[in-house]
């Protein structure tokens, strides 16, 4: 049997020991036992396992397939044994392994024991040597694999250090020392210029055993690499005084860290920085020059946002916590800074604060505000018959619609600043009166249109609503429900709907019917909580 022992170097030197159990001395077989366990990183008792499993298999060969032939080599001497096994059986099945409780009175054995039988030792032929090198090879190569598994599958999260083995278009396999990973196209950064024999730092991202072995997928691109590579650099993250809260990167490009300190004496964001910026510097060198920008975390939100957009300033914020969006107001000349080329610093805010972020102007903002104030102005002006100026203090005072003036006491209309108790009764009486005129209109229309009962008795929509619904074909729950969040926006965003978040969960509740004649599986049951998280995953919200 030919044996490979890899010596030190990028060369391999061939030893070859012909095996027979009459020949080869049985100190050298330990030694060969210990060298490849040394040189595999593998416990000697495998490999000695797989060498007797390799000359058993040779031994079944000469002696025949059907037998129990069993081999053994001693630990300390080397010395190969080569038997045959017979059980005693109650009742024989096989004349080969067994024999009857008779027969085996007869070499004074009890049932259930074995009669071992020394077999004279076998010289190995060329294809029994390249089988056995075969068991041997494999053997070896699943207790490495396995060995590698052991010691990688809790090392997720680490960096490791390796060296690049072959670097392809499509992957970098790196030399780890005692195992192999694999840098996939996705996990590199991009126009990186890797070749082979550079040493690199990697996260690990995942260990999955495979049928070909173990695979050690590693990454440079993943945003918990640069958090690693900061706790290295900076001892205060280390120890626990300073803490990553969210990171966020365009690999290569440019990234943002947001960081807080558990001590008011210790600045986070000069700690990270470091002494003329020594530490973010390595950082940045080991990412190729990607540009970081360190991040003050704060708790309220608001100012997180503000925060997370510099070097851009900020005028003004609107935030919708229901939808998670903010809409940030920046001067004019600030608007190309906020956003960023190809809007990078703005997804990058957004990524990293995680809130939904709208740049407009001061200018733009002001337009959109006066647009809005119009479309309301008008619409009290038309429906009650009123001046500009009481329509105007109307909105001011938050009213949208004209039914919310009709379900608003007198008392609190005339408490609006220039109205008195008459002009408050007069406008809710007109309300109340455009609202009843409306309605039988709009009944009226509903029934034409022939819009479904369940529809009609849908508790989330108006009537004005459903009447624009109607002309737009949207006659049942079904067909609403069939609608996404940005489609129910644009057919009755100007009736009363504040955002895409409310028509959300318009939608969802549309589609809760759909869900309530489901069979449940007794294997699989399914609380009310999924449903609505299946509702939600379907509606896209």
């Amino acid at each position: 049997m030919n044996i490979f022992r890899p010596q030190q170097g990028h060369h391999k030197t061939r030893r070859e020991i012909t095996m027979d159990t009459s020949s080869v001395p049985g100190l050298e077989l330990i030694q060969i036992a210990d060298a490849v366990a040394r040189e595999k990183s593998i416990d000697r008792e495998q490999v000695i396992s797989a060498m007797e499993e390799a000359i058993q298999k040779a031994g079944r060969s000469k002696y025949g397939q059907e037998h129990d032939i069993r081999a053994m080599i001693d630990r300390k001497s080397g010395t190969i044994s080569l038997e045959r096994w017979t059980e005693v059986a109650e009742e024989v099945e096989d004349d080969a392994t067994q024999m009857s409780v008779e027969e085996g009175k007869k070499h004074q054995l009890e049932l259930g024991e074995f009669l071992k039988e020394l077999l004279p030792p076998i010289e190995f032929g060329r294809i029994a040597a390249q089988t056995a090198k075969q068991v041997i090879s494999q053997k070896v190569r699943d207790a490495e694999r396995a060995r590698q598994y052991a010691e990688y599958k809790d090392r997720v999260g680490e960096i490791v250090v390796g060296t690049i083995k072959r670097a392809e278009s499509y992957s970098i396999t790196v030399d780890l020392g005692r195992a192999e990973g694999v840098i996939r196209r996705e996990e590199m950064i991009p126009r990186e210029n890797l070749r082979q024999g550079d040493r690199i730092r990697a996260y690990i991202k995942e260990v999955r055993e495979e049928v070909r072995g173990p695979q050690i997928f590693l990454s440079r691109a993943a945003n918990e690499f640069m958090a690693k590579l900061f706790t290295q650099e900076v001892p205060e993250i280390y120890d626990g005084i300073i803490e990553i809260k969210a990171v966020a990167r365009e690999p290569g490009s440019r990234a943002k860290i947001s960081v807080v300190s558990r001590d008011t004496s210790i600045d986070p964001v000069g700690a990270c920085v470091g002494l003329r910026g020594s530490r973010v510097q390595a950082v940045v060198g080991e990412l190729q020059g990607e540009k970081i920008e360190i991040i003050p975390f704060s708790e309220d939100p608001v100012g997180f946002v503000v925060n997370a957009l510099a070097p851009a300033e900020v005028s003004k914020v609107l935030m919708d916590e229901v939808a998670s969006r903010m809409e940030v107001v920046v001067p004019d000349d600030q608007l190309s800074l906020a956003i960023g080329r190809r809007g990078q610093n703005v997804r990058l805010a957004s990524q990293l604060t995680g809130w939904y972020i709208d740049i407009l102007t001061e200018a733009e903002e002001s337009e959109k505000r006066q647009e809005e104030i119009k479309t309301r102005s008008d619409r009290f002006i038309e429906a009650l018959n009123i001046d500009d100026v009481i329509a105007h203090l109307l909105v001011a005072e938050g009213f949208v619609m004209v039914e919310d003036i009709v379900v608003t006491d007198i008392e609190e209309l005339s408490e609006i600043q220039g109205f008195d108790i008459d002009i408050a009764t007069e406008i809710h009486n007109r309300a109340s009166e455009f609202v009843d005129v409306e309605n039988k209109r709009i009944e009226s229309e509903l029934a034409r249109l022939k819009i479904s009962d369940d529809l009609r008795q849908f508790e989330y929509l108006s009537l004005p609503m459903m009447l624009k619904l109607a002309e737009n074909e949207v006659i049942s729950l079904d067909d609403l429900a069939e609608l996404d969040s940005e489609e129910l926006m644009s057919l009755i965003g100007d009736l009363g709907l504040d955002d895409e978040s409310e028509a959300g969960n318009i939608i969802m509740a549309a589609r809760a019917h759909w869900f309530e004649d489901e069979p449940v599986s007794e294997d699989e049951p399914v609380s009310e909580d999924d449903s609505v998280a299946d509702t939600s995953e379907s509606s896209g919200q």
